[in-house]
């Protein structure tokens, strides 16, 4: 396996360890509803752009209303989809193209290997988000960081 394959298939180790501390986090403190829906959103995004990857309908609307029971169970079902479907990538695949239409309607073709990237950083941006909120609300947000998780033996 290649190294840029094995990166990607840690960076969504991280992905998923990080969107369960940030659902814990939610669960536990205070913060405003919208600080749910960014994680809900975080949820429907890896759903859609997995959906693209695969060639597939999408399954929800990319804001949905989810609460966060919810969210739990798609966030563990998502974890073993990420992981069942790099399982599958190689080096080559990394460059491959993958055409979609977005939310506006419009056609877009992206590599599988900007997309994963994409993937990974948009959901730490709303997991900021949802730390932020957290935060401004008096509690104490989880620390999703990458580096965190390392050096705490959270992900190898």
């Amino acid at each position: 396996m290649s190294p840029e394959v094995m990166r990607f298939r840690r960076l969504f180790e991280h992905d998923a360890w990080a969107n369960a501390a940030a659902l814990a986090s939610l669960r536990s403190a205070p913060a405003p509803d919208h600080a749910r829906g960014w994680l809900a959103h975080i949820v429907a995004a890896e759903r859609l752009w997995l959906a693209r990857l695969r060639q597939e309908p999408p399954t929800m609307s990319v804001w949905p209303d989810l609460d966060l029971d919810e969210c739990a169970v798609e966030l563990a079902e998502l974890q073993g989809d990420w992981s069942g479907w790099l399982e599958t990538l190689d080096q080559d695949g990394l460059g491959d193209g993958v055409g979609y239409r977005n939310t506006k309607g419009e056609f877009w073709t992206s590599t599988v290997g900007d997309i994963l990237t994409h993937v990974v950083l948009h959901g730490s941006y709303h997991r900021g988000q949802i730390a932020s909120a957290i935060r401004a609300a008096g509690g104490t947000p989880a620390n999703t960081d990458f580096i965190h998780a390392v050096r705490s033996g959270l992900i190898e």
